[in-house]
């Protein structure tokens, strides 16, 4: 907490959607990918808030006021038998950066991990994003680059899950 502002975090609730939306599509255009951002806030409130829903949200708030988000989900490792966060979405407003609200979502997604008995706590970052790789390091993570990271889309599933054999 700097300069006295009160940095809050907790998660994010059903009426929330709209907020959760901003926030991913302010991060859509951060990132440059504006145009792979079609998600609409029906779509968020069933995805994260509905009977099925897969992943979860925090909303961090800076007195009060919104500041930014993350949206994670668990996966698991089946050589440590223990199931893992992973981190698919961070994001602060950028004229909030380094006020610490980064570090209080971080640090709250670490307890989240840590009560979920996690053996992983992972995410991926855009190898031009100098800003994120740096506070990430800082906070004592490693690169994972011995691994590749592979995609198909909505599309190529489709089209792959509807051939009676992939060979």
């Amino acid at each position: 907490m700097k300069g006295g502002a009160e940095i809050t975090v907790r998660p994010a609730r059903a009426e929330d959607s709209a907020l959760v939306l901003d926030f991913i599509q302010q991060l859509a255009r951060y990132e440059k990918l504006e145009h792979e951002c079609i998600a609409t806030a029906e779509q968020i409130r069933e995805t994260l808030f509905g009977a099925n829903a897969k992943a979860e949200s925090l909303l961090a708030f800076e007195d009060g006021n919104p500041a930014g988000f993350a949206v994670y989900f668990y996966s698991y490792s089946t050589f440590l038998a223990k199931p893992g966060l992973y981190l698919e979405d961070l994001f602060v407003k950028p004229e909030l950066r380094g006020r610490g609200v980064g570090k209080r979502i971080f640090l709250e997604l670490l307890r989240i991990a840590a009560k979920n008995d996690c053996g992983r706590f992972e995410w991926s970052v855009l190898d031009w994003n100098e800003p994120a790789i740096k506070f990430y390091e800082s906070l004592g993570a490693k690169a994972q680059a011995e691994w590749i990271r592979y995609r198909l889309d909505e599309e190529q599933i489709s089209m792959l899950a509807g051939k009676s054999a992939l060979g």
